[in-house]
């Protein structure tokens, strides 16, 4: 089994995922590719897992596609991108389509596939000193990773063209004030902080929480109308399950209420 993805599941339903090539910046070979598809995959399937922590191990937290492997394929880099990104994206629709909500820790650099990734997650702690980029049109190539439907929904059309055309560098401060991540906290506490809210999100009604996130990845490409009657039928099946019963018993009784996440 590769390394180059960990995965932990504790007792109370936090899943860890740590990116875990530190040497070369975290940056994704075709190995580690096929590695984070089966630990998403994994993941969805384990109804014991009710939030997701995404970290990295070393200074860089996600710096883009492995460049020189690319590059050592030569004139065979196009079935090798092709195969390399089929399991990349594979990993990231099943992610975004999970009931755990996916929560980024996000420690130094985000680049290129990095970025793609940030934008495809429910949520983002970054560092003070984190800085993100796009670029991908630095070394010739285009945008994969989702983020040419993600980036756009998160920042505006505009931003996200500013973005991939120009490899903008953002800071921190300006990726919140953006929308491309949710907090800022100091380098430090970033794990710490992402975990706490990780873990907030495990003590949830977990189904619903998926069902939510599904409603509004959906609802950015659906008609009002469609989005609508969406809604309809999410809250009258919610309404069934054992933690709507057990959420609306609490607010009447004025207590917090106690999620199993079904």
């Amino acid at each position: 089994m590769s390394d180059t993805v960990l995965l932990d599941i504790d007792d109370t339903g936090l899943a860890t995922v740590t990116l875990n090539r530190p040497e070369v910046g975290n940056a994704l070979s075709s190995e580690m590719s096929t590695r984070f598809r089966e630990v998403i995959v994994t993941i969805a399937a384990d109804p014991s897992v009710r939030a997701v922590l995404l970290k990295a191990n070393g200074r860089v937290w996600f710096g883009g596609g492995d460049l020189s492997e690319f590059a050592d394929k030569g004139d065979g880099s196009f079935g090798h991108l092709s195969d390399m990104t089929v399991d990349f994206h594979a990993g990231i629709s099943r992610m975004t389509k999970m009931d755990p909500p996916v929560v980024a820790a996000v420690t130094g650099a985000a680049g290129g596939a990095g970025m793609s990734l940030v934008s495809a997650c429910d949520m983002v702690v970054c560092g003070e000193g984190s800085k993100f980029t796009m670029g991908y049109t630095r070394a010739g190539l285009t945008p994969d990773g989702s983020s040419t439907f993600f980036l756009a929904r998160v920042v505006g059309l505009r931003r996200a063209m500013d973005l991939t055309l120009t490899n903008r560098l953002l800071s921190a401060d300006e990726a919140e004030g953006w929308g491309l991540v949710n907090r800022v906290v100091p380098n430090d506490d970033v794990v710490a902080e992402a975990e706490k809210l990780a873990r907030e999100l495990a003590a949830g009604p977990t189904l619903t929480l998926g069902e939510a996130k599904r409603l509004l990845y959906e609802g950015a490409t659906r008609s009002l109308e469609s989005a609508m009657e969406q809604e309809s039928l999410s809250i009258a099946r919610a309404s069934l399950s054992a933690d709507a019963k057990e959420g609306m018993a609490a607010f009447i009784e004025k207590r917090a209420p106690d999620f199993k996440g079904n």
